[in-house]
């Protein structure tokens, strides 16, 4: 049975769903390696009717192990931060930056070449970390978003076209993401948020 402590803190479910993540992304590179295959193909080819199916793989993909590495720490840190601070609508949030990040590159990106990799989700999440305290504006969100913002603020030359990098994913990624902080920004996002009212919650609920 779970303890009150389990129940309460978000952060071993954060911690558990980031390794889990990560652990996949890492697997599927090996398996890539040690079989000799490449999986390029299954990413994002915009334009495309079989490029869809690379608006749900795509993530899981990425190009050699620099890029995977360079991906996972962010990915590890900013996925701890949503799911201990958020945790009423992390899995949502991803949900919606994964789908429809994802949607924009394969409507918006040009003809040619395939899109993959976890970045997209990556300044998602920052943008909606960022934007939460902007919209928000209470102590703890802005200070969520400061901290952000300090570690990870040159992730806005991501945005500058280069050859070779999807940046287009990170632009459409960080845009989700900032909307979607705009849509949340009068709910209550965690259970431990006493000070903030949710407007639109009725008095009471008896489902998350």
């Amino acid at each position: 049975m779970e303890s009150d402590i389990q129940k309460h803190n978000p952060f071993w479910r954060s911690l558990l769903f980031s390794l889990s993540l990560i652990s996949v992304l890492w697997v599927v590179k090996f398996y890539e390696i040690l079989m000799g295959v490449s999986f390029v193909e299954y990413g994002i080819l915009p334009k495309q009717l079989i490029g869809l199916r690379g608006i749900l793989l795509s993530p899981f993909i990425h190009g050699d192990l620099g890029h995977l590495f360079s991906n996972s720490i962010p990915c590890f840190i900013l996925m701890i931060v949503l799911f201990n601070t958020y945790d009423r609508v992390a899995f949502s949030v991803v949900f919606i930056i994964h789908i429809f990040s994802g949607l924009l590159v394969w409507i918006f990106a040009p003809y040619g070449g395939s899109h993959i990799g976890i970045s997209g989700i990556i300044y998602g999440i920052a943008g909606f970390l960022i934007g939460s305290g902007i919209f928000r504006k209470d102590r703890r969100s802005l200070s969520i978003a400061l901290v952000v913002t300090f570690l990870y603020g040159s992730m806005v030359g991501g945005f500058i076209p280069q050859e070779g990098i999807s940046w287009q994913g990170h632009l459409y990624g960080a845009a989700v993401g900032v909307i979607v902080a705009f849509w949340l920004r009068k709910k209550k996002l965690d259970d431990d948020d006493l000070n903030f009212i949710d407007e639109d919650e009725p008095e009471k609920h008896f489902f998350e």
